[in-house]
């Protein structure tokens, strides 16, 4: 099984109000120095099946018809390569203590 991660983000020139509202609340809570913050999506997809230039192909067709409004969004499309060679899910360092 691989996966593949297809992250969404608003075009430079479109408002983020989501993100926005995030960087003017990370200095009320004591985060100083972040001088902007996009807001987007991540999908991961579980594929079946190899990896080859006709599946990614076909996962960036349904990124640009379905995952993402393309008048206001790009993507991207990137295989996992640390599930996809069995190196399993990397986990941050906030999230390893409540494992």
């Amino acid at each position: 099984m691989a996966r593949v991660v297809v992250d969404v983000m608003l075009k430079p020139e479109i408002l983020d109000p989501q993100g926005q509202a995030v960087q003017r609340a990370l200095p009320r809570l004591g985060f100083e120095g972040i001088a902007d913050v996009r807001q987007g999506k991540r999908f991961e997809l579980e594929v079946a099946g190899p990896v080859d230039e006709a599946a990614l192909a076909r996962i960036h067709e349904m990124a640009e018809t379905f995952l993402a409004n393309t008048v206001i969004e790009d993507f991207v499309v990137k295989v996992d390569e640390s599930v996809s060679a069995g190196a399993g899910e990397v986990v941050g360092a906030a999230d390893q203590g409540a494992k």
